[in-house]
């Protein structure tokens, strides 16, 4: 069932997704060669805590962590580890909270120091390709025009499309209806209508799509070992087009300096 919030909810999911957004920030500002991604899952989860929420992740379904930290060929769900990061790595960082009832979820894929070209290139199209679909939300529109929207960019730069794992609704629960595929034709799923609350989440990979689970029964990682990005933003429906919750004020200039490019292209 597909939940369409009410001004009060849409303030309480605003909260927490905003919280979410500040602790990314500051892991982002951690990311270094030689700190470890479990360093990053303890302030993760002393910073939720002490805003007086609770971490999303962390226990749900068994998850033993607060942060999903995946390094490079890692797609998504990636355990934190005392391996530290070297320079060159790409880290996939998706946190969620939970504040007064509500969810909030976001990714961001951050380099390591100085990366590889098409590590780079990599990151920059499956932000590209997240904002792709962010700008086909407005009421009316298609749950699939997003995903036709992501894979368009992504194959178009010569990457492809995590099949396996697509993006969600999101509320009083951490995954809500409708699914969001990152691929397949527009036109088709339900229609967004006002008070729908969607995190959208393409994961790209280098190489091939497919994908593989390792034995911890979490890490999904690119079977052919190809580097793998996650980007991901939460994003209500609104009256007349979008609100993305878990944008920051500071990220904002970034952002428009972003979608002003896509629109040219």
């Amino acid at each position: 069932m597909i939940v369409c919030r009410s001004r009060l909810e849409l303030e309480k999911l605003r909260r927490v997704n905003q919280l979410v957004a500040r602790v990314l920030s500051e892991l982002r500002d951690m990311v270094a060669p030689g700190v470890t991604t479990k360093d990053i899952d303890a302030a993760a989860e002393s910073l939720v805590r002490d805003a007086g929420a609770e971490p999303a992740f962390k226990g749900y379904h068994g998850y033993p962590a607060t942060v999903c930290a995946s390094v490079n060929e890692q797609v998504v769900h990636g355990i934190p580890s005392t391996r530290p990061l070297v320079e060159g790595d790409i880290l996939s960082l998706d946190m969620g909270a939970k504040l007064d009832g509500f969810f909030g979820d976001c990714a961001v894929t951050v380099p390591v120091g100085v990366v590889s070209p098409k590590a780079a290139e990599l990151l920059r199209v499956t932000e590209e390709a997240l904002f792709r679909g962010i700008d086909i939300v407005r009421p009316g529109a298609r749950v699939s025009d997003i995903g036709a929207a992501v894979q368009q960019h992504v194959e178009a730069s010569g990457f492809s499309v995590v099949r396996e794992f697509v993006g969600h609704g999101i509320g009083t629960a951490l995954h809500e209806d409708p699914q969001i595929a990152n691929y397949g034709p527009a036109g088709w799923g339900p229609r967004l209508a006002e008070g729908m609350v969607l995190a959208i989440e393409p994961m790209v990979n280098v190489g091939k799509p497919v994908v593989k689970v390792l034995s911890d029964g979490w890490t999904a990682v690119t079977r052919d070992g190809s580097l793998s990005a996650h980007f991901e933003h939460t994003v209500a429906v609104t009256a007349d087009g979008r609100e993305i919750l878990t944008l920051l004020e500071s990220d904002r200039d970034r952002v428009r300096q972003l979608q002003s490019a896509l629109v040219r292209t």
